[in-house]
């Protein structure tokens, strides 16, 4: 494995984390068991970076992850949870929750600290909030001991800069804008490298959209995304390469990133992400893929309230 230092936090992560959403059942139904083994798998591979969120399962995530980390050493890996979005449509990023939630998600984890305690989905909330009430809070949780990086995550690109230039930020989790498909993050991260933030991205695949099964249907990508992308997959299965590998090893490429996220509650899919991350691309399909996608190239979608987009 390879490791990268997240920002001015000090921490050296694994260019690939893993990210805990499905052991909260919320693609498919996960056996408990077989999810705590996925978590075990990580950690014997090298992948040190784990992010999680109450939110994911209904805090199933955090409670199947704390099973699984209970059997580990503390410092074998570095923990990153989330506080503010509880529900689809249910966010509190008062002093008073995040406060609670902490202390909430400490004992699900079976922990007595989180490495990176972040606000999650903050478009959904008042950015001003946010810097005046939720990150203050949260300062004093880490003079407590409990946490020891504050970060806050989103879509939106622009609610990074807004925060970051009024309050001190660790570091920033970024979805669906570091992919085959969209490299908006890259052009933020001068700012961000400024500022010292460690910069953590996740979804690679972009929400499946780069894989052979294509999306969910409650994918909130517009159909052209989803067609381009859908033609990029065959192009890709037509040259024997399964898209979700180069959109991996695409991610991965970038060194200003200091980890990337995947998602799985299978072993030997996370073996196979880690041999896809090690392993070297093919630049010629690769510009073929891109070339697909040129179209659509940093298209998006909304997110959030109607002031922070």
């Amino acid at each position: 494995m390879v490791y990268r230092k997240l920002g001015k936090t000090g921490l050296e992560v694994s260019i690939l984390g893993y990210g805990a959403s499905p052991l909260g059942s919320v693609f498919r139904n996960v056996d408990e068991a077989v999810g705590v083994k996925t978590v075990h798998t990580a950690i014997d591979l090298g992948i040190n970076f784990i992010d999680v969120s109450p939110y994911y399962g209904l805090t199933l995530a955090e409670t199947v992850l704390g099973k699984a980390l209970k059997e580990l050493p503390r410092d074998a890996y570095c923990l990153a949870t989330k506080v503010g979005r509880y529900g689809d449509a249910e966010f509190d990023f008062s002093a008073a929750r995040v406060t609670k939630s902490v202390d909430e998600s400490l004992a699900r984890l079976n922990v007595d600290y989180i490495d990176v305690i972040q606000c999650h989905d903050i478009e959904f909330g008042s950015l001003d909030q946010v810097v005046n009430e939720t990150l203050p809070a949260l300062e004093k949780v880490r003079e407590q001991g409990k946490v020891g990086f504050i970060g806050i995550t989103g879509l939106p690109l622009e609610i990074f800069r807004y925060v970051i230039d009024r309050a001190n930020v660790d570091t920033i989790l970024s979805y669906c804008h570091y992919s085959l498909n969209d490299t908006a993050l890259a052009e933020w991260v001068p700012y961000l490298q400024k500022e010292e933030v460690g910069i953590i991205s996740a979804s690679p695949l972009s929400m499946r959209l780069l894989t052979e099964q294509g999306p969910p249907d409650w994918h909130p990508a517009p159909e052209d995304i989803q067609q381009a992308c859908a033609k990029a997959a065959a192009h890709c299965r037509k040259n024997g390469v399964d898209i979700a590998k180069l959109a991996v090893q695409f991610g991965l490429a970038n060194t200003d990133i200091a980890t990337t996220l995947v998602g799985t509650a299978n072993p030997d899919n996370l073996r196979k992400n880690v041999d896809w991350a090690l392993s070297e691309f093919d630049d010629t399909l690769l510009a073929e893929v891109l070339e697909i996608l040129t179209p659509i190239h940093n298209k998006t979608w909304l997110s959030g309230i109607p002031e922070n987009q």
